[in-house]
C-alpha cells in the first residue's frame, strides 16, 4: 500500500501506545515494561537504620534516589527489591547499636543503600554507622575530641552516588547524656553537644512521583535523659522516628515505606526504635517516547513527533 513513498507494512500505533501508569512497590515484586516502552521515572528508597539503645543515636534514613526519563528495555521483566528497616539497639551491655537497613533495588539498574544504624551509649558512646544516610552517634563522656573517636555520626551516601543519596549523622554528647540525630535525605543529623535535649533527625526529601508531594527518608531523633530534664530529639520529616527520654521504654520506629530512621533509646535501659521499610515507585512516562521499529506512515510520524512522543 501507499504510505508516503515507502513500500512495506505500516505499523499499528495502538500496538505501541504506552499507557501512563504509576506502580508503587511496598514489598518486593516484579515490574514488566510495556511494549515499546524505553523510558521510566523512578523513586528507589532503602530501609532506614535502627536507633541505638540507652541514650542512643537516631538511625539514618535509607538512601533516596530518584530520576526521570531513565532508559529501560521494552517488554522486559525487572525484579524489584524493597529494603527492610533495621532492628533497634537494646540496653544490653550499657547500650548497643541498632542494625542498618537493607538496600532497595530496581533490577540491576538502580540501587539505594540501607540507612546506617544509630550508636549506643556502650563504651562511652558508640559511633553511628555509615549508610544511605549515616546513623547518629550515642551519648559520650565529653564534647571534647576523643581518641579513638567516640559518639561520632556515620557518613552518608555510602553508595558514592551523584547526586548524593543521603547525609551524615550527628555527634552525641554528655555529661548531659544526649544522643544525636540520624542523617536524612536533605540534611545532616543534629549534633547533641549542649545543654538541650537529644538532637533532631535530618529532614527528608519530598517527591511528587505518585501525583502529590510526599516526604521520604527522614532521620531518627536522638535519645534523651528525662531525670536530667533532657528531652529526646524529634524525628526528621519524612518518616523519622522520635527518640525516647526514658526511663526505660522504647523509641519511635521509622514509618513504614518511607525509609525513615528509628529513634534513639532513652536513659535507664531505653530501647531504640526500628527503622522503617523502604519503597520503590516506577512511573511510565509516555512523553519520554517509545521504541517501535519498522515502517510508519508519514502522518503518524508527524503526529507523534508533534506530541513529543517520537524519539528516533
Amino acid at each position: 500500500m501507499s504510505n508516503g513513498g515507502i513500500i512495506g507494512p505500516v505499523n499499528d500505533p495502538i500496538a505501541f501506545t504506552v499507557n501512563s501508569t504509576t506502580q508503587s512497590f511496598t514489598s518486593s515484586g516484579t515490574f514488566t515494561s510495556q511494549a515499546g516502552q524505553i523510558k521510566i521515572d523512578y523513586l528507589v528508597i532503602a530501609g532506614g537504620g535502627g536507633g541505638g539503645g540507652n541514650i542512643g543515636g537516631g538511625g539514618g534514613a535509607g538512601g533516596f534516589r530518584t530520576g526521570t526519563c531513565f532508559s529501560i528495555s521494552p517488554s522486559t521483566s525487572y525484579p524489584v527489591v524493597v529494603g527492610g528497616g533495621g532492628p533497634a539497639g537494646t540496653p544490653a551491655s550499657g547500650g548497643t547499636k541498632g542494625t542498618a537497613g537493607t538496600d532497595s533495588t530496581f533490577g540491576t539498574l538502580i540501587s539505594s543503600t540501607g540507612g546506617g544504624s544509630g550508636g549506643g551509649r556502650a563504651n562511652a558512646g558508640g559511633p553511628g554507622l555509615t549508610g544511605g544516610s549515616g546513623g547518629g552517634g550515642g551519648a559520650i563522656d565529653t564534647c571534647s575530641p576523643q581518641s579513638p573517636p567516640s559518639g561520632t555520626g556515620g557518613p552518608g551516601n555510602s553508595g558514592s552516588y551523584s547526586p548524593p543519596e543521603g547525609n551524615s549523622g550527628g555527634t552525641g554528647a554528655a555529661p548531659n547524656a544526649l544522643g544525636s540525630g540520624g542523617g536524612g535525605a536533605s540534611a545532616v543529623g543534629g549534633n547533641a553537644c549542649g545543654p538541650g535535649g537529644g538532637a533532631a533527625g535530618g529532614a527528608g526529601t519530598a517527591s511528587s512521583i505518585t501525583g502529590s508531594p510526599v516526604t521520604y527518608a527522614g532521620g531518627g531523633g536522638g535519645g534523651g535523659f528525662a531525670s536530667q530534664g533532657r528531652p529526646a530529639g524529634s524525628g526528621g520529616s519524612g518518616g523519622g522516628g522520635a527518640g525516647n527520654a526514658g526511663p526505660g521504654g522504647t523509641a519511635t520506629a521509622g514509618s513504614i515505606n518511607t525509609g525513615g530512621g528509628g529513634g534513639g533509646g532513652g536513659a535507664v535501659s531505653g530501647t531504640g526504635g526500628a527503622g522503617g521499610s523502604g519503597i520503590v515507585v516506577l512511573k511510565t512516562n509516555p512523553a519520554s517516547g517509545v521504541n517501535a521499529p519498522g515502517v510508519w506512515s508519514l502522518n503518524d510520524a508527524y503526529n507523534y513527533k508533534k506530541a513529543g512522543q517520537w524519539t528516533s
